[in-house]
């Protein structure tokens, strides 16, 4: 989630690609519901990344479906992708990436995430000005940074779960309601929804559906 304009808000994370977006209404937030909060025109311009941020996401994204698909090629019949994450150089997030971890794993059945040494990626925290961001490390794996001041501003189940969106392979749209986890900061601090909605749930089972067909037919993307 990368830092907004403002100092008092925060951005959920990077984009991946526009095509997968859905569109949505744009209303109020409003603080009395978890779920009920909604992005402003404001908060849409200060939490969109820019072209070149969004491009190391896709790349982020590509770079986890490619470790995966070798994996899959050893093991064809598998029901399913499993993409393996280091969590040791994140400890002060060892709760939030266990749940966001339960969380996407309910959620979705075309891959599931697992925790390893050495996955293939890992969640790093630490303090940075432009807040929590899924990245590359430009060595053909990625990793998500969670940020400790954006943490304790806005629902880190959230922060974590929205982040490893990313990783899956599904873009912010910040014009979201609450109610979308891939809205991430858009809605402000009182969104406390950490579970991804039922068209986020789709589009990653797509997305990963497509991978293990890939998979199976020797194409590489």
């Amino acid at each position: 989630m990368r830092s907004p304009k403002t100092a008092l808000s925060a951005a959920l994370g990077l984009g991946l690609v526009a095509a997968l977006a859905a569109a949505a209404p744009v209303s109020a937030a409003s603080p009395s519901s978890g779920n009920s909060a909604h992005s402003t025109p404001a908060s849409i311009a200060a939490y969109n990344g820019s072209a070149a941020e969004k491009a190391d996401t896709k790349a982020f994204f590509e770079a986890v479906m490619k470790s995966a698909r070798a994996k899959m090629k050893a093991d064809p019949h598998a029901a399913s992708v499993t993409i393996t994450y280091d969590a040791s150089a994140a400890p002060s997030f060892k709760s939030q990436i266990a749940e966001s971890t339960s969380i996407w794993n309910s959620a979705v059945k075309n891959v599931q995430l697992k925790e390893g040494s050495g996955g293939d990626f890992q969640y790093k925290e630490g303090d940075d000005p432009r807040g929590s961001y899924a990245s590359t490390d430009g060595h053909g794996k990625g990793f998500v940074f969670l940020d400790h001041k954006q943490n304790q501003e806005y629902n880190s189940t959230r922060v974590t779960a929205h982040e490893t969106g990313h990783v899956l392979g599904l873009p912010d749209h910040y014009e979201g309601p609450c109610s979308e986890l891939m809205s991430g900061g858009g809605p402000g601090t009182s969104c406390q929804n950490t579970q991804p909605d039922a068209n986020e749930r789709a589009k990653v089972d797509q997305l990963w559906a497509n991978g293990l067909k890939a998979v199976h037919f020797g194409k590489v993307a």
